[in-house]
């Protein structure tokens, strides 16, 4: 890509009309040292050709992905947002180099992309990252420092949970770098974090993709119980029709754990009985 002008991101929100909407989960990155970071965190073998970018605000990452970048596809919820988007960057849209799509990322239809880089509206951090997780592309993205935290965290630590196996299922998840309060405009109330998860394939395998995650997520419901007696407790949302069978199958010293000490090739491992005499 050839060397362009980086946007001044201040001067982007008064062109766009004035500060963002904290109700509307509109915090806007200005930090211009963060800005042209991130999209430095993506793999050094990443492909760029298509960039994916969810909640474009008023473009300060989008002009920094367009100098990575092949194309861009941005999108972004608020209409007065996405109409200032495509004005902004009518020449790049003219060209083809950049698409903006109005709407809300977690149900829209999403283009095929080789990666995405995105400021995620903390509302919806979850919903969307579970949703290109499973894509198998590189991800950079920035949540709520103690989300960030959650996804990339080791088992028999206070952060791990639910989140952390599922994000470990799909990729190596590493928080990549704390963001404070003071980059964005308006300040949001917490820390943020940029994370980069880097897709692969799991150290063990489960019989069915979705039944692991829904198994993993009841025992999670009772995290504070033995795993003997999470998995009779929450069939209900594991889907088992017999769960003492699995509970008689299992190892004791599996079972006398508790969620949070056990660790994703464990899960799995107990998955695969559960699907195989628990179902």
């Amino acid at each position: 890509m050839t060397e362009r002008q980086r946007r001044d991101p201040d001067a982007l929100i008064r062109r766009a009309g004035g500060r963002g909407d904290p109700e509307f989960d509109q915090h806007f990155l200005v930090d211009d040292r963060v800005l042209d970071r991130i999209p430095t965190y993506l793999p050094a073998d990443a492909d760029r050709s298509h960039l994916l970018e969810i909640g474009g605000g008023t473009g300060a990452l989008t002009d920094r992905l367009l100098a990575e970048a092949d194309r861009v596809t941005v999108v972004e919820r608020d209409p007065d947002l996405a109409a200032f988007l495509r004005e902004e960057f009518a020449d790049d849209v003219e060209a083809g180099r950049l698409t903006v799509v109005e709407g809300d990322a977690v149900d829209v239809d999403l283009p095929e992309f080789s990666a995405c880089v995105s400021n995620l509206p903390y509302g919806v951090s979850s919903e969307v990252a579970f949703r290109l997780l499973p894509t198998e592309r590189p991800l950079v993205l920035m949540f709520q420092k103690e989300f960030a935290e959650r996804m990339a965290a080791d088992s028999g630590t206070d952060e791990y949970g639910r989140l952390s196996v599922t994000a470990g299922h799909y990729a190596d998840v590493e928080v990549v770098e704390t963001v404070p309060r003071e980059a964005f405009d308006p300040q949001p109330r917490v820390e943020s974090a940029v994370v980069r998860c880097t897709p692969r394939a799991p150290d063990y395998e489960v019989p069915d993709d979705e039944f692991f995650l829904k198994f993993v997520t009841a025992c999670f419901t009772q995290r504070r119980k033995t795993m003997r007696n999470a998995v009779r407790n929450t069939a209900h949302i594991s889907g088992l029709s017999d769960p003492d069978a699995v509970v008689e199958a299992a190892a004791e010293e599996l079972m006398s754990k508790r969620a949070g000490r056990v660790s994703p090739a464990e899960f799995a491992e107990l998955a695969a009985l559960a699907w195989e005499v628990g179902r």
